[in-house]
């Protein structure tokens, strides 16, 4: 069985890595390839001749990233729940001669939320950032039913969002702008803010009630200068490295049908996070 990762940028993903060592804990005969549409041959290549490559030659799925999620949609024969909803798809299988796109984005922050028992039900949730990811953060908390308050530097980008989420789920609570946190039950930084090449903080967590939680999707730094900081002032804390681990441990299901041992992948990202930071280390 064979599944590929497509996207620019991507030789640091610990996504091959995750999907290999399960399927080898399984049993499977699985592997799984990066195609870096930053690089040759795949940067010469459409994307929609990169998706007959891989179902030509029998890749079971693939998983889409950065910059090709919402332009891999024209290339699909059906989107299911929130990727239909929402319109950006991370993940493809190919079943019976059709392209099928999911977003375990949505799946795996859904399911962070639930294994680090994150209050969510009636509460008031900040959101920062209304890109890809943040999209699909936010209707997991709708869904959830939190009522969030969503910011983004494009308004607009915002404001389409909210809009988006409030078409396909009629009662929806969720609106655009700046709230003040001390009010709110939760935080979540859904920008690029806190990566190395993106210093800084979406929000400060002196701001917040010593009540409210606060969750990152940035993973790599596992620990952001947010997280640390609410750490550090005692707030409940949900890194990056969750919403990576349900949404692979969910494409993992859809690509292979099997089922994987959630709890043996994290054990996995943990060893390569850790690995990860040794070679940075190391190079510096």
């Amino acid at each position: 069985m064979k599944a590929a990762l497509v996207g620019s940028g991507i030789g640091q993903s610990l996504t091959p890595g995750m999907h290999e060592a399960e399927g080898r804990e399984i049993g499977l005969d699985y592997t799984y390839a990066s195609f870096d549409t930053g690089h040759a041959p795949w940067k010469d290549m459409a994307l929609s001749e990169i998706l007959d490559y891989a179902e030509s030659e029998g890749f079971a799925g693939l998983n889409i990233t950065h910059p090709h999620k919402m332009s891999v949609v024209a290339h699909l024969d059906q989107l299911s729940g929130a990727a239909d909803t929402l319109g950006t798809v991370n993940t493809v299988v190919f079943r019976g001669g059709k392209r099928i796109g999911h977003t375990t984005d949505y799946t795996g922050f859904a399911a962070a939320l639930r294994a680090h028992k994150l209050f969510t039900d009636d509460a008031h949730v900040a959101q920062f950032g209304a890109g890809g990811a943040g999209s699909a953060t936010a209707l997991a908390l709708v869904d959830a039913g939190a009522r969030v308050s969503l910011f983004d530097r494009d308004e607009a980008r915002a404001v389409s969002l909210a809009k988006q989420i409030k078409r396909a789920r009629q009662d929806a609570k969720i609106d655009v702008g700046l709230v003040d946190l001390s009010q709110v039950d939760g935080a979540v930084n859904a920008t690029p803010l806190g990566m190395d090449a993106y210093p800084g903080m979406a929000f400060d967590p002196a701001d917040l009630n010593p009540r409210a939680w606060v969750a990152d999707i940035v993973y790599f730094p596992l620990e952001t200068p947010l997280t640390l900081a609410a750490r550090a002032r005692g707030h409940q804390v949900m890194n990056g490295g969750a919403m990576a681990l349900y949404q692979a441990v969910a494409a993992f299901e859809l690509i292979t049908g099997a089922k994987p041992d959630a709890e043996r992948m994290g054990a996995s990202f943990d060893r390569l996070i850790a690995q990860r930071h040794l070679d940075t280390t190391h190079v510096s």
